[in-house]
C-alpha cells in the first residue's frame, strides 16, 4: 500500500502553539493554516502536522479525554549532537518541558525528550550511522 502519513494533535490554543513551534524551527503551512488548523512542517523532509481546537480534534475522534500526555511519542532525527543541543535551548526558551535532558543513549545515540506547551512528547535523536555499520 502506498500512503502518506502526517500526524494530527489537539491544541490548546494554536496562536501560542504557532509561535512555540516556529520557535523551535517548524515550518507553518500557510496554505493549511487558519482559525481551526495549524498546518507544521518538521525537518527536512517536511513531515506534516496538523494542530486542531481540542473541540474539532474531540469530533474527530469521539474522546472525552482529548489530549492524554502518553498518546504518541514523536520522534525526530537530528543532523549531529550540536544540532540537538540548539533545538533543547529553543524548546526551553519557547516553554517547552525538557523530561530527559540532552545526553548519550548507549554509544550510539545522542539525544533528549520533551513535551510541548500542550503536553505531546517529543524525542530528538542523532545517531552517528558510521558507528551503526
Amino acid at each position: 500500500m502506498q500512503c502518506s502519513v502526517w500526524f494530527n494533535l489537539s491544541s490548546s490554543d494554536l496562536k501560542k502553539s504557532q509561535k512555540f513551534y516556529e520557535s523551535i524551527g517548524f515550518e507553518i503551512n500557510r496554505n493549511r493554516s487558519g482559525p481551526q488548523m495549524l498546518g507544521l512542517f518538521a525537518g527536512s523532509n517536511r513531515v506534516v502536522i496538523n494542530l486542531f481546537p481540542e473541540k474539532t480534534f474531540k469530533g474527530y475522534i469521539g474522546d472525552a479525554h482529548v489530549n492524554t500526555s502518553d498518546e504518541v511519542l514523536i520522534s525526530l532525527g537530528a543532523s549531529s549532537e550540536t544540532s540537538v543541543n540548539d533545538l533543547a535551548t529553543k524548546v526551553k526558551q519557547a516553554g517547552g518541558s525538557i523530561y530527559a535532558e540532552p545526553g548519550y543513549c548507549g554509544d550510539r545515540m545522542y539525544g533528549f525528550a520533551f513535551s510541548d506547551i500542550d503536553g505531546h512528547k517529543w524525542n530528538v535523536i542523532y545517531m552517528d550511522m558510521e558507528t551503526c555499520s
